[in-house]
C-alpha cells in the first residue's frame, strides 16, 4: 500500500511540474519573388524595405517592397528571416531600441504607410 501511495505521489508531483506546449510549424517561407526595379525614393529621409514573406496563420503572405520613414531618427531596418526552424519578424533597431513592424500601417489611409505617424 505504501509503495502505491509513493508512486501516486511521484506521478502527481511530476504532473504538477510538467508543461504542455503546442505549436504550429509551417516551415520556411517560399523563395523571394522575382526582384523588381526599386522605385525612386519619394524624398529625403525614406528607407527602402525590400519585399519579404511573413506568416499569417498556416501560410505565408508576400509583402511587397516599399519606401517608408524609419520608426525614429537613426533607426535601421532589420529584415525578417527564417533560420530553418523559426521565423523572426523584421523590425526597426537603433539607439532607441527595437520597434516591431505593424502590418496595420500598410492599411492606413490611402496606403500611405507614413499616414498619421510621428517619426521623430
Amino acid at each position: 500500500m505504501k509503495i502505491k501511495l509513493i508512486a501516486l505521489t511521484v506521478l502527481a508531483a511530476g504532473a504538477a511540474v510538467a508543461q504542455l506546449s503546442i505549436g504550429v510549424r509551417i516551415g520556411p517561407p517560399p523563395p523571394v519573388r522575382a526582384v523588381r526595379a526599386q522605385p525612386r525614393t519619394p524624398g529625403a529621409g525614406y528607407t527602402w524595405v525590400a519585399g519579404y514573406w511573413y506568416p499569417v496563420g498556416k501560410h505565408y503572405k508576400w509583402h511587397d517592397g516599399y519606401w517608408t520613414r524609419p520608426a525614429y531618427a537613426g533607426a535601421r531596418w532589420v529584415e525578417p528571416r527564417h533560420d530553418g526552424e523559426r521565423f523572426y519578424e523584421g523590425y526597426w533597431d537603433g539607439g532607441h531600441g527595437q520597434v516591431a513592424h505593424d502590418h496595420r500601417w500598410d492599411r492606413d489611409r490611402g496606403h500611405n504607410r507614413d499616414y498619421n505617424h510621428d517619426h521623430q
